[in-house]
Formats: C-alpha cells, structure tokens, sequence
C-alpha cells in the first residue's frame, strides 16, 4: 500500500533522510518512531507530495508520489503536525470545504460531514467555530477533515502531540477504530506509550537514518536474543529456584523472597518444558510470565548501536 524506495532528502551539506526504504502493506498501522529532528516529518511531507525528493521515489496505493501527486492525494488523507488557523469558519463549514476540494459530490456532502462527524464524536460542535475549540477537539476535526474523501490511507503526523492524557487515550481508540475499518495508517510519533498497543509494526529513524523496522513481535525478538520470564511462587521459592538454574538454558537468574526473574535463551519448547517441570515439582508455581521489552527498550538499544 506504501512503498519507499531510496528516499533522499538534502538540504545543502545537511541530510534529512538518507536513502529510506520501506514497504508497509494494506490494513497495518504502522507507527514511524524517533526524536524530534530525525526525519520523520521530512518522509511524511514527502509521501503527501508536499515535498520534492533528492533522489528516490514512493508508491502509495499503487500511484507515484512524483508523477501522478494527484492521485496519491486522492488515496491519502493527510494529518499535518500543526493545526492551521480558520477564523470565522464554523466546524462544518471547514469540513464542508475541505470535502469540495476533494470533489465530494453535493448530493453526498451531507451525509458524508454527518458521518464524520459522529465518527470522532463532534456532532454536538457542528456550529461552533473552528478558533473556539479546545486543543483536543481541534485535533479530531483535523483528524475529521483526512476522512472526508474516505481514503484508504492515512498519513499522521504526530496526531496526539500537546494533548493531554484524556485526549490521547481518545485518540488512540479513534485509531483502533479506523485501523478496524481497514485503513492503512502511517503515524509518526516521538512519544512511544502512544504507539505501543495500536500499531501492527514499526520503523525506528534516528538521524536520517531507518535503522530498524518490521512487524513489532519480529522487532522485539530481534534485539533480544534472551528471554525474560518473571516467575512468583507461594513460600519459600528455593525449590523451584534449584530447578530453574539446573536448566542448561537459563544464563541468569535473580531471586526475591517470592519471585524470580529468569534470563534464557531456549526456544518455545524449551520454555514450555521449563513449565510441565515446575508444575510436576509441585513447589508453589503461582505464575511463569514472559516480559517483553517495551518501546522504550527497543528505541534505546536500536539508537545506542546495539541493533544494526
């Protein structure tokens, strides 16, 4: 559905975006991670056509982001890092002109700014005006405004930024939801927790550079070579402790007074083996649980080298 290929982007000495490439099917979110200042913005300008590159080209919904623009802004509903300024225009007047620009036939608009509308829940500010709306609110009318052509793709731009933590969950869900409809959506983020449990994959960028990228349980299994399980028991766990470092697959192992956390390197079978073993033992197993890495984790070992 997307597709980057080489994408260069410099401006003099200065590179923004070295050589780029990336493929994100039909129906993923995929959450596009780094700083600020890494190049995030510059790739996304780029895939809305609002950019012309170095050297490299991009596919979206089959059309070429160089030479068909058209087309791809058809396919794409777009979502800039900043909220422009509408004074005087009322929330479903800026709908309706943005869907007059997307050529949305009069006899469908207001059906269409209808469904919008009660999609991200601003029914009740149909007739407020754009400048009286609350940070929160103004990002679901932009977010409204993407949806207006109903495209198959959307590109977002750090859509929760400056939101407070109540918008953001909102936010979050709205994305669910539209992931749930079918939609492919790039996001691009430099607050992890916010992509964390809504996107299907992610590509890290650091300085221009993609430096790793894929669905997230293959990311999160590719910087961590070891696993890491937290064990609980009931009493004194000493048994159950003796058993876990006699497995020729644990590297590490750190005890609590009811608890473990167990560091190994064996494969599905070899942690499903480590389970019948303690179970058999009888030694008080409360709970045997894996602990991924969170975003955080990933971002840091990617940008520190660790992960090529």
């Amino acid at each position: 559905m997307i597709e980057i290929r080489n994408f260069r982007k410099e401006y003099g000495d200065f590179v923004a975006v070295a050589n780029l490439s990336l493929k994100i099917p039909a129906g993923e979110m995929f959450g596009f991670i780094g700083p600020n200042g890494a190049g995030k913005s510059t790739t996304i300008r780029f895939l809305a056509t609002l950019l012309k590159a170095t050297h490299g080209e991009a596919t979206v919904n089959g059309h070429s982001v160089t030479n068909d623009p058209i087309a791809v802004r058809r396919s794409i509903g777009y979502m800039p890092d900043t909220f422009g300024v509408y004074d005087g225009m009322k929330v479903w007047e800026f709908l309706d002109f943005f869907a007059v620009a997307y050529q949305v036939p009069m006899a469908r608009r207001k059906q269409v700014l209808s469904d919008v509308l009660e999609l991200l829940d601003l029914t009740h500010k149909r007739d407020d005006y754009v400048n009286s709306l609350s940070r929160g609110m103004k990002q679901r009318l932009c977010l409204a405004k993407t949806l207006v052509h109903d495209p198959p793709v959307l590109i977002l731009d750090e859509p929760a930024s400056g939101l407070d933590p109540r918008a953001r969950l909102e936010v979050k869900a709205l994305l669910k939801e539209l992931r749930n409809m079918g939609k492919t959506i790039l996001i691009s983020s430099h607050i992890l927790t916010e992509l964390a449990d809504c996107c299907t994959s992610i590509g890290i960028i650091e300085r221009g550079q993609l430096l790793l990228h894929g669905p997230i349980d293959k990311v999160y299994r590719k910087i961590t070579s070891n696993r890491h399980i937290v064990v609980r028991f009931t009493g004194n766990p000493e048994e159950g402790v003796s058993l876990i470092r006699s497995d020729p697959h644990v590297q590490n192992i750190e005890v609590n007074t009811r608890s473990c956390a167990v560091e190994m390197n064996g494969s599905d079978a070899d942690v499903q083996r480590l389970i019948r073993q303690l179970v058999a033992a009888n030694c008080g197993l409360i709970s045997f649980a894996e602990k991924e890495p969170t975003l955080e984790d990933v971002f840091m070992l990617v940008t520190k080298g660790l992960v090529t």
